[in-house]
């Protein structure tokens, strides 16, 4: 029976991903739609008249992707929205120039889109009326798209979609996002749960300009997991990890705190290719890990954590972490120092910082599709019940993202993440996540392995010191009743098979491990879904 369920999860994979393939060759986004392209298709005596000047042909480009410049409307070949307007503009005079503007011609959007190559680029329009050009960097670098922005310092591909709701107020960014499943969940087993529960956060991301070349940023991440998991939070198999009354939590997820960051970033560009900055957070997240599992595009459907959680992102919620990051184009590498504790059972309040951890990052992004990671950190005293443990863990990812036009997108993630502890040696886990989403409708899977300890699963003493790996297998379909409109409501289910050895029978029966659910998914729409023109206003944007 087991054979033929796993049988059937694996048709579902391949059907989702010939699905995808299916789109790949209609749209090749790495290809840059750019001026020179243009230029190259349409020669000077096209494009000027016999005095030299340049025709006034209308030219169109994409708010999320300014790189992107044709001569007709349509829609982004890079993410789908629609195309809009290039328009001339009056450039943005200072004080110190005011005495020679006269003598400067203006620039248009074009041109500065080009100069600043991808960063993200959207107009809006001073108070004297006139179109004012106001670039999307990200909140904790100023050399990166907003695309790019993951978790903490974490990098995500840059061609990854973004959801969220953008309010500009003069050179102020402040974007909202975030997401809630209220929902039915069964696990299966002597060690299973049901239960109506609802995984919840909000974050907002603000920045503000130093100049031309600097950048203050800040965040705010929350969450009512407290009041809608309790203190044992919601059922899980084999998850395990944090406590609640003194004894370790088995088979649930934690809940998260109130608060799970409170940061504030400075970044420094000092040319075209090389930045810096320094991020601080109380809570933070250190540069150790791939993207935590809620900020990935691959996992963003499904409302559980991983089973590898505590071998991979776990540290996304640290009271007391530095890190400071130096940028060459599109490679990174990061360090930070940090508090080893994780969270408390007191979820509202602000715990110690400790600063006794240490981690480093490499981040590269080869291509837009493409984010790559390799990490190592120190932890200490990771667990409040083990005050003496200290470990060390290392990960590595590879997240890939690939837009299939117009409210289309494929993002997959693999990671690997090591524990070396010192009472029990080294334990791994893998995780591969995939999700295509097309119009209303999204499916998505998640598959894991992952070597837990006895102790970790709380056993019995004979069984403590023995390694068991165990595994998920998940496959969830969520059709959107609402959809790009401001905020995107979807009715969900997803069902879970779970293996492990025969030893662990006796803990958690005989019957086969699984688990299924029922949700509603609300979270806000596509950032820029349904963009109709610049001229005033873009989708998803509010002055």
């Amino acid at each position: 029976m087991r054979k033929e369920i796993l049988a059937l999860v694996t048709s579902a994979v391949a059907l989702v991903t010939l699905a995808a393939r299916a789109q790949v060759g209609a749209i090749d986004p790495n290809r840059p739609h750019t001026e020179q392209d243009y230029d190259h298709e349409h020669p000077p005596s096209l494009r000027y008249g016999a005095a030299g000047e340049q025709e006034k042909k209308q030219k169109y480009t994409c708010s999320m992707h300014p790189e992107v410049v044709m001569d007709h409307p349509g829609n982004c070949p890079k993410c789908g929205m629609k195309l809009v307007p290039l328009k001339q503009n009056k450039r943005r005079i200072s004080n110190s120039d005011k005495s020679r503007a006269g003598a400067q011609r203006p620039t248009s959007n074009s041109e500065h889109m080009m100069h600043h190559g991808d960063d993200m680029a959207m107009p809006h329009r001073d108070h004297g009326g006139h179109e004012m050009h106001m670039e999307m960097h990200s909140t904790v670098d100023l050399a990166d798209p907003m695309n790019r922005e993951g978790s903490g310092t974490s990098w995500l591909p840059d061609s990854s979609p973004m959801y969220g709701r953008m309010f500009m107020f003069e050179d102020n960014m402040l974007m909202l996002h975030g997401a809630i499943f209220p929902r039915y969940t069964n696990v299966s087993t002597r060690r299973g749960d049901d239960r109506i529960d609802a995984p919840n956060w909000i974050m907002g991301m603000y920045s503000h300009p130093l100049g031309d070349t600097a950048q203050f940023g800040a965040r705010l991440m929350m969450s009512l997991d407290p009041l809608t998991e309790g203190g044992r939070g919601y059922p899980l198999l084999f998850q395990s990890g944090e406590s609640w009354h003194d004894q370790p939590l088995h088979d649930r997820q934690h809940p998260h705190d109130l608060f799970d960051e409170l940061s504030m970033s400075l970044s420094q560009k000092f040319d075209h290719d090389l930045s810096a900055y320094l991020y601080f957070g109380y809570p933070g997240e250190p540069a150790l890990g791939p993207p935590t599992f809620m900020h990935r595009p691959s996992a963003m459907d499904d409302p559980d954590a991983p089973l590898g959680h505590h071998w991979q992102d776990s540290t996304h919620v640290t009271f007391g972490v530095a890190t400071a990051g130096l940028q060459w184009r599109s490679l990174k590498i990061e360090g930070s120092i940090f508090t080893g504790r994780e969270p408390d059972e007191n979820r509202y309040d602000f715990d110690r910082p400790r600063f006794d951890s240490f981690s480093g990052r490499i981040s590269w992004n080869p291509t837009q599709n493409l984010a790559l990671q390799f990490s190592h950190g120190y932890i200490k005293s990771p667990e409040t019940l083990e005050p003496d443990l200290k470990r060390h863990r290392t990960t590595a990812s590879v997240i890939y993202n690939l837009p299939l036009g117009h409210d289309s997108n494929w993002s997959n993630t693999f990671a690997w993440g090591q524990n070396h502890d010192t009472s029990e040696g080294k334990t791994q886990s893998f995780l591969v996540e995939s999700n295509y989403q097309r119009g209303r409708d999204t499916v998505y899977l998640r598959w894991e392995r992952v070597e837990k300890s006895g102790h970790e699963l709380v056993l019995d003493p004979p069984d403590e010191s023995r390694i068991f790996p165990v595994s998920g297998y998940t496959l969830g379909y969520v059709r959107d009743v609402s959809h790009g409109n401001g905020l995107d409501a979807g009715l969900g289910t997803q069902f879970t098979i779970n293996g492990r050895p025969d030893r662990l029978d006796r803990y958690y029966g005989d019957d086969l491990g699984y688990a299924f659910e029922f949700f509603l998914r609300i979270r806000p729409s596509l950032h820029g879904h349904g963009a109709h023109d610049m001229d005033g206003h873009v989708a998803g944007v509010e002055k």
